[in-house]
């Protein structure tokens, strides 16, 4: 992985690669962003800067024998730690080490979701056992094989426990030239034992304009890269997985249930329904699907205050003038809330089903509402 194929974050590569050069590489960091800002990527790029044979003032040479088996994800002194369904107590990360590196080399944006999805693992909980804590301080207390550093990426640390706590000394005091680097998304679901012992580098989340210059290089229409980087919210791998879908399906079941619910048509809302929480549509589509809600909502405001101008798109599945008679400002705010607290729900593992009804009731409940403030009355 090089550091060039990762878009944004210029600053948080300036200063990796400054520390490499200064010598000034803390043998402890945890890399912390939001899923889809390339944190996993960013960390890979670093180790394989680390190693590179012949660095160049800001990537990796790409050619020295060090980043030809870094980018195979084979560097004998390259180590991953990730969550995985285990079908026994005894087995490791090392178990799923061909599927890792197939997931990696698809796609080194991925979140936890995408790599569910590589092990089969249904509905079934990930977690780093024991078993896996012990291996890898079985692999660290060995010398390095021939790189200068053995370093060990620990994808997602949230899922640790407290089997995370026999890691504790190891990482506080590990042997010499042996890095620790935790690539992770929750702040507070790592143990603070370990968030007290490692240096925390924060990796934002993209911006649109980033992840649209990105979608671009990849081929991506600028019209629709536009459309996708705003609904991905910051995240690579929801752009990716909307790029592949049909965004149009996605604007259309969104005014299709706007429309329903304006109707108060609650047997075809159950349908609807159950279209959108089946398995099949995915939890990265549903938030797409609420966020492109939000910004619905947003332009018809716009379109009230006679902004047009600043409008992000235009559908060809509704008329924003016309949908806009129904956004006003007292129902707009609800409206918001609603769907913000829905992409929260989701991304914690709520029922959809139960999500969508709940948010359907709201929805019906707060189309019927008008302006009763008349200071916030547009054509007055």
């Amino acid at each position: 992985m090089f550091f060039k194929d990762i878009p944004g974050q210029q600053a948080v590569k300036k200063r990796l690669i400054n520390s490499v050069n200064e010598a000034r590489i803390s043998h402890a960091q945890l890399f912390l962003g939001p899923e889809g800002s390339g944190s996993l990527a960013l960390a890979l790029a670093y180790a394989q800067y680390i190693s590179c044979l012949e660095k160049l003032p800001d990537d990796s040479c790409g050619k020295c024998s060090s980043c030809t088996k870094y980018q195979k994800l084979i560097h004998p002194d390259l180590h991953f730690s990730y969550p995985f369904i285990s079908k026994g107590s005894a087995e490791t990360a090392v178990n799923y080490i061909k599927e890792w590196r197939n997931a990696i080399a698809e796609n080194p944006f991925m979140g936890i979701e995408q790599w569910m999805e590589y092990l089969d693992a249904e509905n079934k909980q990930p977690n780093i056992n024991i078993a896996e804590c012990h291996a890898i301080i079985q692999k660290l207390v060995l010398k390095s094989f021939e790189a200068e550093y053995k370093i060990i990426l620990i994808w997602l640390p949230e899922y640790l426990g407290a089997a995370g706590n026999s890691l504790l000394k190891l990482i506080e005091e590990p042997p010499a030239k042996t890095l620790f680097i935790l690539i992770a998304e929750n702040y507070e679901q790592i143990l603070a034992t370990i968030l007290s012992r490692t240096q925390l580098i924060k990796i934002p989340k993209l911006a649109d304009e980033e992840l649209k210059a990105y979608l671009i290089d990849n081929g991506c229409p600028q019209e629709k890269a536009g459309r996708i980087a705003y609904l991905a919210n910051g995240n690579i791998a929801a752009a990716q997985q909307l790029l592949a879908e049909d965004d149009d399906d996605l604007e259309s079941l969104f005014i299709q249930w706007f429309r329903l619910c304006y109707g108060r048509k609650g047997v075809e809302i159950n349908d609807w329904i159950e279209q959108v929480a089946n398995a099949r549509f995915g939890r990265e589509n549903q938030k797409s699907l609420l966020r492109f809600g939000l910004q619905v909502v947003r332009d018809c405001l716009m379109v009230n205050l006679d902004q047009t101008s600043i409008i992000k798109f235009e559908s060809k599945h509704f008329e924003l003038n016309k949908l806009a008679n129904t956004i006003n400002f007292e129902n707009a705010p609800l409206i918001i809330k609603g769907f913000e607290q829905a992409v929260y729900h989701i991304e914690r593992n709520a029922n959809p089903k139960i999500m969508f009804l709940d948010l359907s009731i709201q929805m019906m409940r707060n189309l019927q509402l008008k302006n009763v403030n008349s200071q916030l009355t547009i054509n007055e």
